[in-house]
């Protein structure tokens, strides 16, 4: 998971936007057959998210905004409903969850946090990075 700034991938909600497959896909020009924008990261700019990113909806969240907060566990209704239901999703469909992510960057810090991201979601075979949402290195193929 390469980036200039790997602290701006990791959105307010707990996502990596670095294992993304909207990321992953502007990163490695993945499927251009279609002309596509890839997604920054949610604290990126607007130009090439996908619409149901929730994450990106969350970013810009009254709540969250009034205290300028980095992350949604700063917010006094963590977890919220939007957040237990982007949670839900994730761990049914991708087996992780936004918001033990939230508490382990809470008590560790994003720093460590990033380490063990780096580690959980590196191809074995290659050492390139496995999308979240495809369970494949998005650099040599290998399913997780």
């Amino acid at each position: 998971m390469e980036s200039l700034n790997k602290f701006a991938l990791i959105a307010p909600c707990g996502m990596n936007c670095g294992i993304c497959r909207a990321y992953l896909r502007n990163k490695y020009k993945v499927g251009l057959k279609r002309v596509l924008v890839g997604c920054p990261g949610c604290r990126g700019t607007n130009t090439g998210k996908p619409r149901y990113c929730i994450g990106c909806k969350i970013k810009n969240c009254r709540n969250f905004l009034k205290d300028g907060a980095k992350y949604c566990f700063e917010c006094n209704i963590f977890p919220c409903a939007r957040v237990k239901h982007l949670d839900k999703r994730y761990r049914t469909r991708y087996f992780m969850s936004m918001i033990e992510n939230l508490e382990y960057i809470r008590e560790h810090g994003v720093r460590i946090f990033l380490k063990n991201e780096d580690a959980k979601w590196a191809c074995p075979k290659c050492g390139d990075t496995i999308c979240v949402h495809d369970g494949f290195c998005i650099g040599c193929g290998k399913k997780k």
